[in-house]
């Protein structure tokens, strides 16, 4: 059986990611980038197709924790005869990644297993794998090659062959220490040299701690906050400055579906509203490596612009099946590559504009490149007006006139002439406030249902979409108007579940091309607290907050959706767009109480 996304760990080192499991085993890892083929898939298939046990023989997991605030993992093991604690992490220094495995036995002794299944490009490629012995160091290893990859395993004990994986069962006594280090490199370039363990782990626990040493005090929710502005960091490409959305591709939505996506590219919105999260906690230094990769991504193409690219800021994205994979508890497709690239989604602009201007109020520097391409951006919304669009969930059915799509691409034009009237920018001030101003009208008349009291989710239609509880964040409405008000009764009428989770909308009602059935969105249930928080209901976003706390895993991590009747996590882990919206959710808390300098948007008037 799979094992349940809660019970998964994330370690980083900012060029890709592995999962690590309850069981002691790496059962997601893509070398050398996130979004590059899998050398363990576990994951998302059986353990033939790669995976890296290292695990005791018989006892069970006492408790597990980040080394502070850090990708330091730390896992207890206990039974009758001893204890001992597996350490993993990726070291954040050199060019290549590793993943790094420390056992220590604390008291008495217990038998590990150790099994090395190593399967390249999702589990389709079987590599050569070979023992090489250094002559001049008096050292053994594990070279594995396949094409243009290689990998090299050392470690105080190396694992024997046995079909086509390597296994071994060794004891380990209090005081005893085992090392394994797996790393990956070109197979037309040399392996790289071991880590001295020990150092490692204390320089890789000592960057996160300075990252995140520079986090403000968070009140309550400051555990929270802290661990997800971490995830957020550790999803940011430390070379590039892209932001993937999640580190894996194809954790279902919904268990047996096919809602199953690719999430390792760097979405314009995802970062955009990441960075937002970022900068209000002092972040300014991230958010301007990202406009770089930005600026790179888009270049001077802004007339063909993606809605996602790649770390790089790659263009093609294509999608395609992995037929190999059976998929998680069964879910096929397994998809690599997002179809969803080639869509237009009149939001993302808006979302990028509102991000940039954020960073301008925070003293945010234009440089001669970045303010004309934003203008560039302007255009291309002017250009796009009459045009409907696939929405910000990436519906696969007909394009529609999104009302969450219209607003934001209300707030792009918005945020340019902010940019022009307040920060002495030049630029073709009038003409956007008019296009804004129509704009606006346009909404108000066509995406508000006067007779429901209700903003919808599509021009003329009658559904709720949970993308309407932004319309407030951008300020297009004030949180407390009549009509945001009637919006939200409609979405808790609709969308709220019995376990008072939020969905994105009514897939029964939907134009999204796709079989009805999802789990609630999590950052949907975020912003309903970040709604109630604004609008005088503190009490009802304090208990929607704690209920969201309730289920994180005991990491502080959250995936995309949450199935309140099994109880179990579901999409893609961990989720960027969740650890955002909960950042965002914890700050509205900390606003209406007082307790945090309010950073809400001024509503249009």
């Amino acid at each position: 059986m799979s094992t349940p996304i809660e019970d998964y760990a994330l370690i980083s080192d900012q060029l890709t990611s592995a999962l690590v499991s309850k069981t002691g085993s790496v059962d997601w890892l893509c070398f050398p980038r996130f979004d590059s083929g899998s050398v363990f898939a576990a994951l998302l298939g059986t353990n033939d197709h790669g995976r890296w046990l290292l695990a005791p023989r018989e006892g069970k997991v006492l408790g597990r924790n980040y080394l502070n605030s850090s990708f330091v993992l730390r896992t207890l093991w206990g039974s009758a005869n001893g204890q001992v604690l597996v350490t993993d992490f990726m070291p954040m220094s050199g060019d290549h990644s590793s993943v790094i495995r420390r056992v220590e036995g604390l008291s008495g002794s217990m038998v590990m297993e150790h099994e090395l299944v190593i399967r390249y490009d999702y589990g389709q490629v079987l590599p050569w794998v070979r023992r090489s012995f250094d002559t001049i160091k008096g050292t053994e290893s594990l070279v594995a090659v396949a094409g243009p990859h290689a990998a090299v395993l050392y470690a105080t004990r190396l694992p024997k062959a046995s079909k086509h994986s390597h296994k071994d069962e060794f004891t380990v006594h209090a005081g005893d220490i085992y090392d394994f280090e797996f790393a990956c490199h070109p197979s037309h370039e040399p392996a790289p040299e071991p880590n001295d363990v020990g150092l490692a782990m204390t320089a890789t626990a000592k960057h996160w701690h300075s990252w995140a040493d520079t986090i403000p005090p968070h009140g309550d929710y400051e555990p929270l906050v802290r661990r997800s502005l971490l995830v957020l960091k550790a999803l940011t490409h430390r070379k590039t400055g892209g932001i993937v959305a999640a580190p894996t591709t194809s954790l279902p939505e919904l268990l047996g579906g096919e809602r199953n996506w690719d999430y390792r590219f760097c979405w314009l919105r995802d970062a955009a509203l990441t960075l937002q999260a970022m900068m209000t906690h002092g972040f300014e230094g991230e958010a301007l490596n990202w406009r770089d990769w930005l600026l790179r991504a888009i270049a001077g193409d802004h007339h063909k612009l993606q809605i996602m690219y790649g770390l790089g800021g790659e263009r093609d994205l294509s999608e395609r099946i992995i037929h190999q994979l059976p998929g998680y508890a069964g879910s096929v497709p397994v998809r690599i590559g997002n179809g969803a690239v080639g869509q237009y989604q009149g939001d993302v602009i808006g979302e990028v504009m509102v991000a940039l201007e954020d960073l301008r109020t925070l003293g945010g520097r234009e440089d001669h490149f970045s303010w004309p391409l934003q203008k560039a951006l302007v255009r291309n919304v002017l250009a796009n007006l009459r045009h409907k669009d696939h929405g910000l969930w990436e519906m696969r059915g007909e394009t529609q006139y999104f009302t969450h799509s219209r607003v934001m691409m209300w707030a792009a034009l918005d945020s340019a002439v902010h940019a022009v009237r307040h920060h002495a920018l030049a630029g073709e001030c009038a003409r956007w406030e008019k296009a804004r101003d129509e704009l606006r009208e346009e909404i108000l008349a066509q995406g508000f249902n006067a007779e429901l009291n209700s903003f919808t989710q599509t021009y003329g239609g009658t559904e709720v979409d949970a993308s309407l509880l932004v319309l407030a964040h951008v300020g297009f409405v004030d949180y407390a108007d009549p009509r945001m008000l009637g919006t939200v009764a409609r979405i808790e009428a609709d969308l709220v579940d019995e376990h008072g989770f939020v969905s994105r909308y009514r897939t029964e009602s939907s134009i999204d091309g796709l079989p009805v059935g999802e789990n609630p969105f999590l950052v949907c249930s975020c912003w309903l607290i970040e709604q109630y928080a604004h609008s005088n209901r503190l009490d009802e976003a304090r208990k929607l907050m704690d209920k969201l706390a309730g289920i994180v895993n005991d990491l502080g991590l959250l995936a995309e959706e949450y199935d309140p009747v099994a109880g179990h996590m579901t999409g893609n882990f961990p989720q960027a767009f969740s650890h955002l919206g909960l950042i965002r959710a914890a700050d509205a808390i900390e606003e209406a109480a007082g307790t945090r300098p309010a950073h809400t948007r001024r509503a249009y008037t």
